[in-house]
């Protein structure tokens, strides 16, 4: 029998990140840092999440991510945990990158929009530290 997380409890995780596309099989860049690195590979493309002010320019990146991370670590029996989070920042109109690790999930999303996200994070009952 699985179990519903439906109230989380988030931390908003200091600095900013970017999420960078390097091409498929490129080795894993000495650039990749931060207190929240991610490298991922698929046949088509290698994805690295770092600290914004690591990716070198010539990098193709999306930065000004913040970073909120779900307190874990979470069950593997547990059921939609990124859905009680995507589902009310989809209806306040945010889009997220979302990393999961063996103990828990991350939300990246635009740094503009995390003031509007706590509140939509908020309204549905979830609660949020490290922004007021």
């Amino acid at each position: 029998m699985t179990t519903r997380a439906p109230h989380l409890s988030l931390a908003v995780l200091p600095g900013r990140l970017a999420v960078c596309r390097l091409p498929a099989g490129a080795p894993t860049p000495t650039w990749a840092t931060g207190a929240v690195t991610s490298v991922t590979r698929t046949p088509e493309e290698v994805s690295v999440v770092c600290a914004e002010d690591a990716v070198p320019a010539e990098v193709r990146a999306e930065g000004g991510f913040r970073c909120l991370t779900v307190a874990g670590p979470l069950d593997f029996a547990l059921t939609g945990i990124i859905a009680a989070l995507a589902v009310p920042l989809a209806a306040a109109g945010i889009s997220i990158f979302v990393v999961s690790t063996f103990d828990t999930d991350l939300l990246l999303l635009r740094d503009h929009l995390l003031a509007p996200a706590a509140a939509a994070l908020r309204g549905a009952g979830h609660t949020l530290t490290g922004i007021s």
